[in-house]
């Protein structure tokens, strides 16, 4: 049988019989609820899945045999080391023993993570490379020669050519005015970034063409994703109807490196030709284009929601509100950001909203900036100076609950709930408003509400958007503090995860929710390494902020995002422990241990990748050409649409809320 959005269909006779999750729901009022049973991604931290780059963030923290088996994975993954047949190598190729390969590379690894000086060769001490216009005046005749090939379609009406050979001309300029492009380099102004672990591409994985970065890193972070829920995505496919699953996914700028439309907007000026791939690669919503396409086959429902910095939390928002009404029974919901250019880092820093060099100086009375000034770059709710750009690429595989304890999905969480509001009138676009008390105001009402007040004023911790501007500590902030009072909340831990990946924009609240998630497997929540002391303007008086990691049992966590322009959201996302207490009273003891029965065979096969991973061994999924349909292979009736390579139709059953019209 094949499950639809309101039942299933017998693959024999397409028959519909009333699916029994839909009944459950039906007589028990109650929604389903979406649960995590996948995660994947990576930052500047590490990679995602197995909690690695949470692990990066609270390294200190972890046991010894931990941490080794952290540097170890991080050091196989930057290419300093390689796991083959058991047995570890270094660099060079030459064996070597575990515990010394991972203190040999110690301090490389940690070195070459987090927020560190942008390693893009572009940002050399040389300079990055412009051009300035001036206007020439020349005194007597100017005579170059100049390639055929290179000289302008139309020339102004002065200049006199004449062919040397077949492939080199001679141009005479009369004296006057000449306007021409200099070519000179300018000094990085800005040099800190939230950077992929140095030596990792993503692109080496699979058969990448001119991909722009961020649809690269989202191959990697899907297919990630995927590995490592243990689930066979072809099996989970073949139980439902095509149109159960949807991808909501994008960035909240496009892709805006060479390969996308940041070399599409500047090939006339920079004198390179647009290619054929760069006006579509560009587009915000290509991450979902992209899976798919490539990695999920999906015909299902798609979308990309943009909120600026709150990006993630928007698909976010749509792929739960999807699985909760039952219009969706699985969901791959993410987001990939590379804005790590020249041209990007230069449009914030002319904003003001960058920690450039200059202001990182001032604020320490710094002469000289080193290495270890740049990693600490990012400072939330201390004296700072703006925010640090990164790039990361975040994605969740959501479930209804019922689909989750049918597959024995290993549950990583769930999410209830995600809250968006706009800030109203505002004085500018940049300004502070409203929006951000109303959706923290809700989220905290919902857990309130499901948990109860002792859980929501000692079992919570807020995901903080943390951006490190003078601004957002005071005003979000001011919001904690706000909300914390109206429910009696005496100390409130923040976490504000970007002191160590920086700001990705749109993936900022997967960065969050994924260490959310980290938190909740390790009862660890990371400090503020770069929190001295807090800021005198910040509203701490409820709020509990610590430089190092603590020990904290959380029912649920808050995912806050301040999105530039009023793009406001927060998620509500909730332990596994709390979502197996949900579970059990939804669904009954029973159902949850065969639930537990049936994960013993989804974990087996997700520590396998796992393991893999840690010895740089990844399982990225791009099936380019494959299974290619266009239309007149479909069987089409007024009931269901037979796609071949599908196990199930596409059912035509729809919702009608507004009733038959007597004819």
């Amino acid at each position: 049988m094949t499950a639809s959005r309101s039942g299933c269909y017998d693959r024999q006779s397409y028959i519909y019989i009333t699916d029994s999750h839909e009944q459950h729901n039906e007589e028990s009022g109650l929604s389903h609820l979406p649960v995590i049973v996948g995660m994947g991604g990576v930052n500047a931290a590490g990679r995602t899945s197995g909690h690695q780059a949470f692990r990066r963030t609270v390294i200190d923290a972890l046991p010894e045999a931990e941490q080794q088996a952290l540097l170890l994975g991080l050091a196989a993954m930057m290419g300093l080391g390689a796991c083959r047949e058991g047995a570890w190598y270094d660099a060079t190729g030459t064996p070597v023993e575990a515990a010394r390969l991972a203190e040999n590379c110690r301090a490389q690894v940690l070195d070459h993570t987090l927020i560190r000086r942008i390693e893009n060769p572009l940002f050399n001490d040389d300079g990055l490379p412009a051009n300035r216009r001036a206007s020439l005046g020349l005194g007597s005749e100017l005579i170059f020669s100049i390639r055929r090939r290179q000289l302008p379609e139309r020339l102004p009406p002065t200049w006199q050519v004449r062919e040397l050979d077949r492939h080199t001309l001679e141009v005479t300029v009369p004296p006057g005015e000449l306007d021409v492009l200099l070519p000179e380099t300018r000094p990085a102004q800005v040099r800190a970034a939230g950077q992929l672990p140095s030596g990792f591409d993503p692109s080496r994985y699979y058969r990448s063409v001119h991909h722009p970065r961020g649809l690269s890193m989202s191959i990697f972070a899907a297919s990630d994703c995927l590995a490592s829920s243990g689930l066979a995505w072809e099996e989970l496919r073949d139980r439902l109807d095509p149109d159960d699953i949807a991808v909501y996914a994008g960035n909240s700028i496009g892709q805006l490196d060479d390969e996308g439309w940041g070399g599409l907007l500047k090939s006339f000026v920079s004198g390179n030709r647009a290619t054929s791939k760069q006006m579509p690669l560009g587009y915000g919503q290509m991450p979902a284009d992209f899976l798919n396409a490539y990695v999920l086959g999906s015909v299902g429902g798609t979308g990309a929601a943009l909120g600026a910095c709150a990006s993630f939390l928007y698909n976010l928002r749509l792929g739960v509100e999807d699985i909760r009404s039952g219009q969706r029974r699985a969901v791959m919901v993410g987001t990939s950001d590379a804005p790590v250019t020249p041209e990007i880092i230069e449009g914030f820093r002319a904003m003001g909203a960058l920690a450039d060099d200059e202001s990182l100086k001032a604020l320490d009375a710094l002469e000289l900036l080193t290495d270890a000034d740049y990693q600490r770059a990012c400072r939330p709710f201390a004296r700072n100076c703006g925010f640090t750009i990164a790039e990361a690429s975040q994605f969740i595989l959501l479930l209804d609950d019922a689909l989750a304890l049918e597959l024995g999905a290993e549950i990583l969480g769930s999410v209830p709930g995600v809250y968006v509001n706009a800030d109203g009138w505002k004085r500018s676009i940049s300004a502070p408003g409203i929006g951000n008390y109303i959706t923290l105001g809700k989220a905290t009402a919902l857990v309130r509400d499901m948990l109860g007040d002792t859980a929501l004023r000692e079992r919570t911790f807020l995901h903080a958007h943390g951006t490190s501007t003078p601004k957002n500590r005071v005003t979000e902030s001011h919001v904690f503090d706000l909300v914390a009072q109206a429910h009696g909340i005496e100390s409130w831990p923040v976490v504000a995860v970007k002191a160590f990946v920086g700001h990705s924009q749109g993936s900022a609240a997967g960065d969050q929710l994924a260490s959310a998630l980290g938190s909740f497997a390790h009862g660890l929540l990371p400090g503020i390494p770069t929190l001295d002391a807090v800021a005198d303007d910040v509203h701490a008086e409820r709020l509990r902020f610590s430089r190092e990691p603590q020990r904290f049992t959380a029912d649920a966590a808050f995912i806050n995002a301040k999105g530039f322009g009023g793009n406001n959201a927060t998620g509500v996302v909730l332990s596994p422990e709390v979502t197996e207490r949900l579970l059990a009273q939804r669904h009954g003891q029973a159902a949850v241990e065969a639930w537990r029965q049936r994960r013993e065979a989804v974990r087996e096969a997700s520590q396998a990748y796992l393991a893999a991973a840690d010895r740089g061994e990844f399982e990225v999924r791009y099936r380019f050409g494959e299974g290619v349909l266009e239309g007149p292979e479909l069987e089409v009736s007024d009931t269901h649409i037979v796609i071949p390579g599908y196990a199930r139709p596409v059912s035509l059953t729809v919702d009608n809320p507004f009733g038959k019209l007597e004819e």
